[in-house]
């Protein structure tokens, strides 16, 4: 069962700015990685369900987070499906992310009152995930669409909330490009968690890169 409503859930990726993505087999290593995340600041992360057993590595780094990480909100990316959205809510998912928009599971975390964002490429398909209670749309693939489409949507739709994923870095020039479209946070997977972090297991230089990056984007904010 979720510990946070879709609200509190939303407040904390505005607040923040930032949502870490991250997927591995290894449940320690993935405990290693949740805790450097957490002690950098992030309060949440987005776990891209892609491998075999992927519910089963979640259910663990979930249990961890509850148990040792007060604050920290776990939720499930690159779902397809709302049997695989079910199974993920009953394991304590706190939010769901999409490749694309599904209206199956629009209705499945409805019913729960669990947060759901769907990737989106038109304004067409940001106007049916609002209509079905998304509170945040993800812009997928990010780097298809770039900050100028961000600034596109904002004009005539101030309200819509904006997480580019994909295309997104810890560079200070396009954290400002993206922030300054006006989205309201950004995913960001192995431009934050890289292939050679993981390889050096280096957990102290993930939690100092997780620390600047927040500090840059409240830097940013700041100065709009």
């Amino acid at each position: 069962m979720a510990r946070y409503s879709r609200l509190e859930v939303a407040q904390v990726m505005q607040e923040t700015g930032m949502v870490p993505l991250f997927y591995h087999p290894d449940v320690e290593l993935g405990k290693k990685v949740l805790k450097a995340c957490y002690d950098g600041g992030a309060r949440l992360l987005e776990f891209t369900a892609r491998g075999d057993f992927a519910y089963e590595v979640f259910s663990e780094l979930n249990k961890y987070a509850l148990a040792e990480l007060p604050g920290m909100i776990m939720g499930v990316g690159s779902i397809t499906d709302a049997a695989a959205a079910s199974l993920f809510i009953q394991m304590g998912a706190n939010f769901i992310v999409t490749p694309s928009l599904r209206e199956d599971i629009a209705v499945t975390c409805n019913r729960r009152k669990i947060m759901y964002s769907p990737g989106c490429g038109s304004l067409t398909e940001i106007n049916r995930a609002e209509e079905l209670g998304v509170e945040i749309i993800k812009l997928f693939p990010g780097s298809t669409y770039g900050p100028g489409f961000v600034k596109a949507i904002k004009g005539p739709q101030p309200w819509t909330s904006i997480m580019p994923t994909g295309g997104v870095s810890t560079e200070t020039d396009n954290l400002k490009a993206w922030f300054a479209s006006g989205v309201t946070c950004v995913g960001m997977g192995s431009q934050l968690i890289s292939k050679q972090i993981l390889a050096n297991q280096d957990y102290a230089g993930l939690e100092a890169l997780v620390s600047d990056t927040l500090k840059n984007i409240k830097e940013i904010r700041s100065g709009l």
